[in-house]
């Protein structure tokens, strides 16, 4: 039967991610994977004799819709140690399959047809995609090269009466920079007396450098009351494999959250969630995170500096943007396509994140890597 089906896409512009392809180019040509954002370093011993433990003492079967409770009782008592957020872990917290879920979850939960939702490019690329299945509309405000700072009253001119949701994201992937609490007062300014809902995405809250704090959105009460804030744990614990995240959000958005969460995906990896809930209180596994970090970044830095890529500010997140400009005159998804093949080392190309494509001669790395992988990397960077 040859009768020819008629499919009208319901992402007619949206291809396969720019990390899939440079992941499956990258094996293709035996290159050191530095675009995608994973380590290649295993996660802390002790989280995997967490797991194990979960397995063998009987967590195998499903767990709460929400998540398992200890662990939502955890996440609540960070979240007030760190943050001075009380929320309440029956009703404002949820466990998910990872942030990229989470996020999705929450789009779907409150957007609705026509809505219009404002974005930061560089803009991770799930939350383009989200909110056109949502039937919403994406309104991006283009942050500008080398330094990617937000101008509020540029943002303010893009609200209309038909802005529904803000996404927010610091530290900010792919730039690298954050969020200032000078930031936050003029987000607050700008959402009050309106029916904005934000969501922010924090998933790198752990990983900031040189001495400064990480503004999450939940230190504003004013901003908290109206938001959705995700967070991760395979960010946080190396395990970007195990797909754990979660969501916090006021009772009243977290109740329209759960209605689709619970037709997503149901509920999350119990085993995992168990471990988790184990290690959570070992405060030092995510409080010493910045400083790890920082080292691997300064690490790469230093090994890439006489090299004629130009490194960018890195505040936070484990990627660093570099400017090629002095090596190639090409676009940047040919650029890291051709040091792909020809120099074995694979980055991300930043004009992807932005919806009109915006080409800066900036492409980013992942220094979320054994330092024998970055200085092999560097070898290879330093020949172009």
């Amino acid at each position: 039967m040859n009768y020819p089906l008629a499919l009208h896409s319901k992402l007619p512009n949206t291809g396969t991610t720019i990390f899939t392809v440079m992941s499956a180019l990258a094996r293709e040509h035996k290159a050191i994977n530095l675009s995608q954002g994973f380590p290649d370093f295993e996660p802390h011993p002790q989280l995997v004799e967490a797991i194990t433990k979960a397995m063998r003492s009987g967590h195998n079967q499903y767990a709460p819709m929400a998540g398992n409770l200890l662990l939502r009782e955890r996440i609540a008592e960070k979240t007030e140690a760190l943050y001075n957020a009380q929320v309440n872990p029956d009703t404002e917290v949820t466990v998910t399959a990872g942030a990229t879920q989470a996020i999705f979850t929450a789009i779907m939960s409150v957007i609705r047809e026509n809505d219009e939702v404002i974005l930061f490019a560089p803009a991770y690329d799930s939350y383009a995609p989200a909110i056109e299945l949502a039937g919403g509309k994406a309104i991006f405000y283009d942050l500008e090269a080398p330094d990617y700072k937000v101008d509020w009253q540029k943002v303010k001119r893009l609200v209309t009466q038909r802005t529904k949701m803000m996404i927010v994201n610091t530290p900010h992937n792919p730039t690298g920079t954050i969020l200032q609490e000078s930031d936050f007062q003029q987000l607050e300014k700008l959402t009050r007396e309106t029916d904005i809902i934000l969501l922010s995405d924090e998933v790198y809250e752990h990983i900031v450098f040189d001495g400064q704090q990480h503004h999450s959105l939940l230190r504003y009460p004013k901003l908290a009351e109206r938001a959705f804030v995700v967070s991760s744990f395979g960010k946080t614990y190396h395990t970007t494999g195990w797909k754990i995240g979660y969501c916090i959000a006021p009772e009243n958005l977290m109740k329209e959250f759960r209605k689709v969460h619970q037709f997503n995906v149901f509920s999350v990896h119990s085993v995992a969630q168990a471990a988790f809930a184990e290690l959570l209180p070992q405060k030092d596994l995510y409080l010493e995170l910045s400083a790890f970090y920082e080292a691997k970044r300064d690490f790469f830095r230093r090994a890439i500096q006489s090299s004629r890529f130009k490194a960018l500010k890195c505040d936070g997140t484990y990627f660093q943007l570099v400017s090629y400009a002095r090596i190639s005159e090409e676009r940047d998804t040919d650029f890291t396509r051709r040091m792909t093949k020809d120099y074995g080392v694979a980055a991300i190309p930043v004009s992807v994140f932005y919806r009109h494509q915006i080409d800066n001669s900036v492409i980013r790395f992942c220094f979320a890597k054994e330092d024998e992988t970055l200085k092999c990397a560097a070898e290879k960077i330093l020949k172009m």
